[in-house]
Parts: structure tokens; sequence; C-alpha cells
């Protein structure tokens, strides 16, 4: 690691992420180019609903946390600085210090979840970099006065290691990587008139960093998902970007094993209903990511611009519109593969088309139960077909319920093995430590998990998925030796309205039809059930509701110590039979996988 040397600090303000000799480029781009101009238009419209609106955040905890304020007011001062550094109409200045004097005044930003600290002094930071020359000498004070007391100093005191939230610092998930960001960021903002407390965080969110940073090697994916992904990347890409800004050089922090192919894992985990692949604590709206236009600019990769504006869509706001550059190509185009593996994470993704939002698309995954906001789903899958997702996952509960990070967090349904698209066996949970490693990855479209460490009962389970006959169905085979007898249960689930006859099942959604076929083995029927999770007994706090969510099984006629299970996905007319081989086969007749450490 670099010493981070304050004596080449750019003079004056703004210095962070996006200087003022940029700025012309961007209002050209606002006159000229449709995607920019829709992206001004909707930060003037996200600017002109704040004036209208007198509220401000309030001190205010869900839960332990503070987190939903700091984030309304990082956004908020986002779009209200740039529409000043835009047009320099004071009026955005003038509502952009309500919202800071309003948080300034808090009696602190709930450093027990610094969480919360870094979203707000990454809020400050913007506040007062950004809108330096709008403030009146005593606005200034009063804004760094709120980032190094309520701030940079409970960062301080995490480095130090003197209270009980200074874990963050050694951890190798998103924690890391959005709390030393907040707080780098503040460091960078005051460095000129607090050099020695900045210098120190500066100093120790660079040590702290380099942690986390390898949890994108070997090839760009995250075990959190794409959900955590995305928040991680929103914290890690700013800090790179305020640093290079401000001191010239991002202390090698980009050149992160992995780092460069990151943007190329949420290329292929949105699939062509503009869902992802919401493994672990997630959603699957994919929504924006203008962080991929830095990483397109950085490391030369024209198909993160695409997908940042496939992202935005209608909606593109601040980054959008401030790192914005015209994408020149899209992945059909540019021939990129249909299919993709992240062997750091387990994860495999094949599709059948790039240009088709009929496309059919899967996201697998082997993976860690142990990583950060897993759930217990290794072999666990997603499908997108015709434009629908037909397999889905349930994704994150409420996070408020009695110990979910704690000892019940296994006892919740959509967190539970039941809850995943994959296998039980006797209805138990998998491992809660287990991995599964990728077997085989082809780009001929199929990839194979060994799940065995999930299972206790299993001496044996594989789970292979491949898109067959052409890429117009898809086929999910598992091979099961038990210890001794067990009962094997088999399921998805779905939005989709099912309809069950014996070794057939149509699933209904919006208009569209998928056929679920069991290839084998005889005598294994469907079930078809509605979800439904039970309350939490005398908690305030309760599972998220339902949304209609169904699920399908596979019901074997009996316990078996040795299985095939085939089940193939055909969507609309397609093909109602494929031929079945043994996954060995299968393991045997792909390439070699990706070596560990040495990225694709």
């Amino acid at each position: 690691m670099q010493t981070v040397d304050l004596a080449r600090l750019r003079t004056g303000h703004p210095r962070l992420i996006v200087l003022d000799s940029e700025l012309e480029r961007v209002k050209t781009l606002a006159t000229s180019d449709p995607n920019a101009t829709r992206y001004r238009e909707n930060l003037t419209a996200a600017g002109e609903k704040l004036l209208a609106d007198p509220t401000t955040v309030e001190y205010k905890l869900i839960g332990p946390r503070l987190l939903d304020q700091s984030r309304k007011c990082l956004s908020r001062i986002y779009t209200l600085a740039a529409l000043w550094r835009l047009d320099g109409d004071k009026k955005w200045v003038e509502r952009a210090k309500k919202e800071l004097f309003a948080a300034a005044a808090f009696p602190d930003w709930n450093p027990s979840h610094f969480l919360d600290v870094a979203e707000m002094t990454h809020a400050f930071a913007i506040g007062y970099d950004w809108l330096y020359h709008g403030l009146t000498t005593d606005e200034k004070t009063l804004l760094k006065t709120a980032i190094v007391e309520k701030g940079l100093r409970r960062g301080e005191e995490a480095y130090k290691g003197t209270k009980p939230w200074r874990w963050w610092t050694t951890v190798h998930h998103n924690w890391n990587q959005v709390c030393n960001g907040g707080m780098g960021l503040g460091a960078l903002a005051i460095a000129d008139e607090e050099p020695q407390l900045a210098s120190f965080i500066l100093h120790s969110a660079l040590k702290s960093l380099p942690a986390a940073m390898a949890s994108f090697g070997p090839d760009g994916g995250w075990n959190e998902g794409p959900g955590y992904w995305d928040y991680t990347v929103r914290y890690t890409v700013p800090l790179i970007a305020a640093l290079e800004s401000a001191l010239g050089s991002d202390f090698g922090l980009a050149t992160a094993n992995g780092f460069d192919r990151t943007g190329t894992f949420r290329l292929y985990f949105v699939g062509p209903t503009g869902k992802v692949f919401n493994y672990a604590d997630g959603g699957d709206n994919s929504g924006a990511a203008p962080e991929m236009r830095w990483l397109a600019r950085r490391f030369k990769q024209p198909l993160y611009d695409w997908e940042a504006n496939r992202g935005a869509g209608r909606f593109g706001g601040t980054m959008d519109l401030l790192w914005y550059t015209a994408a020149s190509s899209n992945p059909k185009k540019a021939n990129a593969p249909l299919d993709n593996v992240f062997r750091g994470i387990d994860a495999a993704f094949l599709r059948s088309d790039w240009g088709s939002k009929e496309a059919l698309w899967v996201g697998f995954k082997g993976g860690d139960n142990a990583a950060n906001h897993s759930h217990l789903d290794l072999g666990t899958f997603v499908f997108d077909a015709l434009g629908e997702r037909f397999v889905m996952e349930l994704g994150p509960d409420n996070y408020n319920l009695p110990t979910y990070f704690g000892d019940k967090r296994w006892t919740y349904y959509r967190l539970r093995t039941e809850g995943q698209n994959t296998l039980t066996l006797d209805g138990e949970n998998q491992a809660t430590k287990a991995k599964a490693p990728l077997l085989a990855f082809s780009p001929q479209g199929y990839a194979v998990a060994d799940l065995t460490a999930g299972y206790v009962q299993a001496s044996k389970l594989w789970r292979g998925v491949a898109l067959v006959e052409g890429r117009k169905a898809l086929l999910i085979q598992d091979e099961l030796t038990a210890k001794q007898p067990v009962e094997v249960g088999w399921r998805i689930h779905t939005l989709a309205q099912l309809a069950v006859s014996g070794a057939e099942a149509t699933l209904t959604l919006k208009g569209k039809t998928c056929t679920a076929r069991i290839l084998e083995p005889a005598g294994a029927v469907f079930v078809a059930e509605e979800v439904v999770i039970a309350p939490v007994e005398g908690s305030k706090e309760q599972p998220k509701p339902t949304k209609g969510e169904r699920r399908l099984l596979v019901r074997l006629a009996s316990k078996v110590t040795q299985t095939r299970i085939a089940v193939l996905l055909t969507p609309g007319d397609g093909p109602k039979t494929t031929p079945l081989r043994p996954l060995r086969d299968w393991v045997s007749a792909a390439p070699s996988l990706p070596r560990l450490g040495g990225g694709l």
C-alpha cells in the first residue's frame, strides 16, 4: 500500500469524483444525446420534486438502523448538488442546506450500525465539496464539524479498535467497502482543513480495503449476490474515483484481482426480463448501475456502458448523467459468449440469445452457504423465457425479524433450503457451512455442481443444468446416492398458475406457458402448492407477505438410496423430451474449468 501524501491533494473544491473540467462535456451531451438528455430531464424533475417537499430527514430508527434516513439524505444531496453544479441556480443549494442542517443536528449518526454513519458521511462529503461555493463560512464550519464529529471521529474509533463497531474494518464483504468508502470520502472532503485526522482515516481505510477487494477475485463475481454486489460497487467506485480526482492515485485499489471483470458479472447476472439472479439477501430488480459507466471507461469495456444504459432505462439519474458515455456496441453485435462462469463464487449463466427479451436464460449456483447474506441454497437456479421469470427466487425476508442475522436465521422459510429451487433430503436444511464447487462448465450451454457437502445423508449428490435441443428447453438433472433411504424433495418457486397432471405440469404466467415434464424416475409425479409462510409468534415483526408464489414439487414413489431426477422445462411449443446421459459424461466432455486465481 502506498503512503497517503496530502501534499498531492487537489486544492479547492469541488475535488471529489467529478471535476468542473468534466461538466462542459456533460452539458453538451445533455443537449445532443437522447439518453443524456433524458437523464438531465430526470435529474431536474427529481430536484423540482424535492423543492416542493418541505420534509427533511429525521432521526428515526427502523429496528437498529438509521440507514433509511442516511440513504435519503445521500440521494437528495447528490441530486441537488449536481443541479447546482450544472446550472448554478441558488435554489438547489438552499434546498440542500435544509437537508444537511437537519442531519447535522442529529445527536449522532448511529455508529452502532456503522453503515448509517458511512452513508451519511458520504452525503456530507458530497454536500460540502460540491456545494462549497454556495455556502457561507459559518455553514461550511457547521458541515465540516458534522463530518468530523459524527463521521470521522467514529471511524477513527473503529480503526483504533476502541469501540464495538470496529469489526467492519477486517471483514471481507460489503460492510468493509461501504464503511471505508464513506470514511474515505469524508476525509478527502476536508483533508486540507483537518490533515492529521484525514491522513489517519485514509491510511487506515487503504489498509483495510484490500481484504474485501480480494473478494472480487479471481473473476469478478460476488458471493453476497447481485443485490450486495450493487451496494458494494456503489461505494467502491466513488471512493476510487474520488481518490483519483483528489489525490491523483487509486493506490492500487482498481488493480485488485477480478475487479476489472466485475462489470462482466453484472452483464451476465441480469436476465432478458431485466431481473437478476437474486440469490442470497437480494431482490430481483436490476435497477440502475451508473458505476458500470465508470468501469467501462476505466477498463475499456464498452459493453459495460451498454448494460448501464439498459439498467438506467427511462429512470437514469445523477451519476448516469455525470459519467455518461454513449455505448458503441451491444453483446450481440460484439459476439459476446452466450454463457459464462464465475469460479470464485461457483456460479454459471446460460442463455439462448442476446438479442431477444424472450430468450431462455438460467442463473445457477453451487456456492458457499457460509458466505455473508447467504441462504441455504446450494444448487438453486432461476429461469427466464418468453419475457417472463418462470422460476424465481423468493429473496430476503424482513431484516427486523427476531435474530434474522442470528440463531433463528435458518428457521425462516425464505432462507431455509425448502425455500430455494433445490433439493431437500428428509425435509432438512443443507449444512450451514457447506460449499458446492462447480465440476463442469461448457460453452455448449451446461454446468454441473457437486452438492454433496450440503447433505449429511448423501454420499454423492450432483446437479446439472443445461440448455438443450438447440437451447429451446432447460434440463435440470440430479443424481443422488444416499447413505440410507431418504425422502427426496425437489422444488421450484414461481408466480405462474400451475396445472398438474401426473408427470407433467403447465406453468402459465401473463398468458405465456412453460411445460415441466419429469423424464426420470418412473412413477414420480408433480405436486402444486401455495407458498404459505407461518407468522412468528410473540413478535411485532413478521415475515414479508407472500405475493401469490407457488411451488412445484416432484414427489417420488418412495424413499430412495439412489435415484436420478430429470426435469425438462419447455417454454411454449418447444421440445417435449431430450436424451439423458450421466452427469459424469457431462463433466468429462466439458473443457477444463478456468483456474482459480488465474481469471478467465
